[in-house]
């Protein structure tokens, strides 16, 4: 099984993308439109201090007519990060998110962050494993 560090190796873009909290919700918004990802590392000089998603959006900002211009994103970020090792196996995530009703998992080697893994991520890389599975199967089957 891959661990979470071979995951994000094997992603098209592994670029660690982080908004500072300081900044207005707007500024992680064009971000997250951008890359077109659902959620944002929030860190300040490398350090880890949050999270910024589309449901924090959704729920902090849309749902209680704030302005998305207006509000910092350290009033509306998620600030206990759940996170994965970078050894940790892929099916730990999919287990933590699953837990955790969370959809992103930021992903820390000697508590630095090395890279954020989807749901998406994981899912993809389960049905590799699987057809991987299979086609050995099949193999032995046939032998």
């Amino acid at each position: 099984m891959k661990t979470a560090q071979q995951i994000l190796n094997d992603k098209k873009h592994n670029d660690i993308l982080s908004v500072e909290p300081d900044r207005p919700v707007i500024d992680a918004l064009i971000i997250m439109a951008e890359y077109k990802i659902g959620a944002l590392l929030v860190m300040q000089k490398n350090k880890l201090l949050g999270i910024i998603s589309e449901r924090d959006y959704a729920r902090e900002i849309v749902l209680k007519g704030k302005s998305s211009k207006e509000c910092l994103i350290r009033e509306v970020m998620t600030k206990d990060v759940i996170t994965i090792y970078a050894n940790d196996t892929y099916d730990k995530g999919l287990e933590i998110m699953t837990e955790n009703h969370i959809r992103h998992l930021p992903v820390v080697e000697n508590k630095k962050v090395v890279g954020m893994l989807s749901l998406g991520d994981l899912a993809k890389e389960t049905i590799t494993h699987q057809k991987f599975l299979i086609d050995q199967l099949e193999s032995f089957i046939k032998s």
